[in-house]
C-alpha cells in the first residue's frame, strides 16, 4: 500500500472553492478506487497550504485509478471547476509507504 500526499498552495481568498473541490473528490475518489483519507484546508498558521491524502495498492493501481478518475463525470467536472476558478496556485504529489505499523504492537506498558 502506498499513500499519496498532495500538497496544494491555494488562493487564501478562495477557501470556499477549495472546500467544494475537496467535497467533490470525497465522492469521486472512493468511487474510482482509491482509499480517501481526506482533504485538509487551512485552519491556523499558513493560509495557503492545503492537503489531500489517499492510498492505493501500488503505482500500477494508481495509474488505473487516475484513468478512471479522468473518465468519471464528477472528476471531469471538478478538474474543470479548478481550472475556471483558479484557486489552486500550485500542487505536488509525494508517494510514501507506512513503515511504523503496527503502531499498537510498538506501545510499551
Amino acid at each position: 500500500m502506498i499513500t499519496c500526499f498532495i500538497r496544494y498552495r491555494i488562493d487564501p481568498t478562495k477557501r470556499d472553492q477549495f472546500a467544494r473541490y475537496a467535497r467533490n473528490w470525497g465522492e469521486a475518489i472512493p468511487r474510482c478506487g482509491a482509499d480517501l483519507i481526506g482533504y485538509f484546508a487551512p485552519h491556523e498558521g499558513s493560509s495557503t497550504l492545503a492537503y489531500g491524502v489517499y492510498s492505493v495498492e501500488s503505482l500500477a493501481a494508481y495509474e488505473a485509478y487516475r484513468a478512471r478518475l479522468a473518465d468519471d463525470p464528477l472528476g471531469r467536472e471538478n478538474y474543470a471547476f479548478a481550472q475556471s476558478e483558479k484557486f489552486l496556485l500550485d500542487e505536488d504529489r509525494t508517494f510514501l509507504m507506512l513503515v511504523s505499523a503496527p503502531h499498537a504492537a510498538l506501545a510499551r506498558p
